[in-house]
């Protein structure tokens, strides 16, 4: 699969697995819904699901080292002809983004009936550095 190909299955989902670093485990997976813009991705710190802290491991992480990896993936264990996976690699470039932001809130709140309000603490923005994948056709 070529760059572009990758890039259009990226804006074409919302769903996907995070990768962020943590200083002393390793890489830090967790699961998350997005939105794409212009080659920039964003995913909430979202007010409505129940967590310890507004303040995500993934920012503590992203502070440290802003470069993250987003996995996405189609499994069918019946059809293999129809597996396929992309990797994007991303660079945090904050919670504001160069006002990409309130762009990205928009369109999650379109996506997401749970996010009509934009029940967002922040929207983390990242910057698609580069995309690649694999498709079984």
């Amino acid at each position: 699969m070529d760059e572009a190909g990758a890039r259009e299955l990226i804006s074409a989902h919302s769903h996907g697995v995070l990768g962020t670093l943590h200083d002393a485990r390793g890489v830090d997976m967790t699961p998350i819904v997005y939105a794409t813009e212009d080659g920039f991705l964003g995913s909430p710190v979202d007010l409505v699901k129940l967590k310890s802290s507004l303040r995500l491991q993934r920012e503590k992480n992203l502070e440290a080292d802003a470069r993250a990896n987003l996995l996405i993936e189609r499994w069918d264990r019946d059809d293999w002809s129809k597996l396929w996976w992309v990797r994007a690699e991303l660079r945090w470039v904050g919670e504001d983004g160069g006002g990409r932001a309130e762009t990205l809130a928009d369109r999650l709140a379109s996506a997401y009936v749970q996010y009509r309000d934009k029940p967002f603490a922040a929207v983390l923005v990242f910057e698609i550095t580069s995309a690649t994948g694999w498709s079984a056709t």
